[in-house]
């Protein structure tokens, strides 16, 4: 089935980084939690490797932006390190380096006419608020968030129209609280996630309105990881099991960014457990007042959940509620061990449509990770990576549906535009249109590298693939 498929105009064509996955942590004056992790627990980490060099964004920004243009990227989002960007947490006062190093960014951007997102947390709290404050579940790191927003705003506010406020909030609450998975690596903590994920809320809200406030011009928003929970049968307990987790998963940030307000469903669920956050009437009339001006989603697969058969903690957790099952039916990358369901875009797309008031918003995140990618390297040295392509154009097919049916969606971010340092699975798995030799530097454009240049180049692409979207 060979069909051209064509996206609105202007629409954003681009991928994701974050600052401590490319940068490196080259003259910062500080450690954020994940380097931290490093220097302490280096074995967890995939062959050791850690952040201090990643893909050294740091000494290649002229270089890597012109090489993204290369391929057709008219629009790009990194973060900015609040470990790099402040001199001293307490008073907000900057570190006069790492402003220097983001303002050459944001220039090259615009030599270069690439939009610029600019995120202010992406999974990195300094680890001096960690070990002073206890992290995101204490609300005084909430109002440094704030100090560190507002010399952000006052030093690139007039150059830069597009920010988030944070990247995948409830990854820190689930890999630092519920699963153990990222610094600090509580796993069972489910009462203390739950204060870190209304602080983080809050967070949010704060710096929407100070932003607002300081009528910079531009538009602010957050970066939401969304994974559709659907159930495994129509039997009540499932469907129950399926509506907790989309409460406690999706709709926890989703409901405060946009309405305001937090889901009915997973508040009465944690008074009735005893563990409703602790919050005051003024703060709720904050995070009920200041919403997102636009919405990123990050997808990469979905939830399969069924009622939990026993309560695998004894202390609470939302696995109270549900427990993941395999579907089996599902396609899975083998690599990343993620089902791979393209239709969940639309379903996410149709959600925001009929239930946020059509906000408008994007694809923030989309993409393959791939162990050992040098097995598919052709006699030039280039990674044929088709896989990759397929897996674009599918989910492509998908989001283009659900905007032919009015969904408000603006643009296309893959992660990411060069491979990149992931966490504990360092460089196990690689993501990038271009490809990174962790010890020369070396970056070469894949071949999905050149299709995302086509596809920019015409605002679509032929879709090829004997698979019907339905």
């Amino acid at each position: 089935m060979n069909q051209f498929i064509t996206f609105p105009k202007n629409f954003w064509w681009g991928a994701a980084t974050s600052g401590p996955q490319s940068e490196g942590t080259f003259e910062k004056k500080h450690l954020n939690i994940m380097d931290y992790w490093h220097t302490v627990s280096p074995e967890d980490f995939f062959d050791q490797v850690g952040p201090e060099t990643a893909s050294d964004f740091y000494h290649h920004v002229d270089e890597d932006l012109e090489m993204l243009k290369s391929i057709g990227f008219n629009s790009f989002r990194t973060s900015i390190q609040w470990t790099r960007m402040i001199k001293d947490f307490e008073t907000g006062e900057v570190d006069p380096q790492g402003v220097a190093f983001y303002k050459h960014v944001i220039q090259k951007c615009k030599e270069l006419d690439i939009k610029l997102i600019l995120n202010l947390h992406h999974f990195d709290l300094p680890i001096e608020l960690m070990q002073k404050y206890g992290g995101w579940h204490n609300k005084k790191v909430v109002d440094l968030f704030v100090k560190f927003a507002k010399a952000c705003f006052e030093e690139f506010g007039h150059d830069v129209a597009y920010w988030t406020t944070f990247n995948e909030p409830m990854v820190i609450i689930e890999g630092g609280y519920f699963y153990g998975f990222h610094y600090p690596k509580k796993k069972g903590h489910g009462t203390e996630g739950i204060q870190a994920l209304y602080n983080i809320n809050l967070a949010s809200a704060k710096v929407i309105q100070l932003y607002h406030d300081m009528h910079l011009g531009g538009e602010i928003g957050i970066i939401l990881n969304l994974t559709p929970a659907y159930p495994r049968s129509q039997d009540p307990k499932d469907l129950e099991a399926s509506r907790f987790t989309e409460a406690m998963f999706n709709n926890s940030f989703l409901d405060p960014a946009i309405k305001g307000t937090f889901p009915q469903l997973l508040v009465d669920t944690l008074k009735k457990d005893g563990v409703l956050w602790e919050s005051t009437e003024e703060e709720l009339d904050i995070i009920r007042n200041n919403h997102v001006d636009y919405l990123g989603v990050n997808y990469y697969h979905p939830k399969r959940v069924k009622a939990p058969e026993e309560r695998a903690y004894k202390d609470w957790m939302p696995d109270w509620y549900f427990e993941e099952w395999q579907w089996p039916e599902c396609r899975m990358n083998p690599y990343r061990g993620w089902e791979i369901y393209p239709k969940a875009i639309y379903d996410i797309a149709k959600n925001i449509q009929e239930n946020y008031g059509n906000i408008k918003w994007y694809i923030s995140e989309n993409g393959m990770g791939v162990e050992n990618e040098e097995k598919f390297k052709d006699e030039s040295g280039m990674i044929i990576d088709d896989y990759r392509i397929d897996f674009y154009k599918e989910h492509l097919a998908y989001l283009k549906k659900a905007i032919d049916e009015g969904a408000n969606c603006f643009g296309y971010h893959a992660w990411t535009s060069i491979d990149c340092w992931s966490w504990a699975n360092a460089y196990k798995n690689r993501y990038g249109f271009i490809s990174l030799d962790l010890k020369t530097q070396e970056r070469t454009i894949k071949k999905s590298g050149y299709w995302f240049k086509e596809l920019s180049d015409h605002n679509g692409y032929t879709y090829d693939l004997d698979i019907e979207i339905k």
